[in-house]
């Protein structure tokens, strides 16, 4: 549960960027809000080889 608390976090703390990005056209905080869903996408990838792992390991 750990993982999925940092992927909130993570969400959370671009919320900010996606507002500034969407509403004002802020250039640099698209720029913070592509490098953020890259480290969400990394994430997500060891959530996911994780629970295979586990998921396998129960066979």
């Amino acid at each position: 549960m750990n993982k999925f608390s940092a992927v909130h976090d993570l969400v959370s703390s671009l919320e900010e960027d996606f507002e500034k990005f969407y509403e004002k056209g802020n250039k640099a905080a698209g720029t913070r809000v592509r490098n953020g869903m890259l480290d969400i996408k990394k994430l997500a990838q060891e959530i996911r080889t994780e629970v295979s792992e586990i998921k396998n390991s129960k066979k």
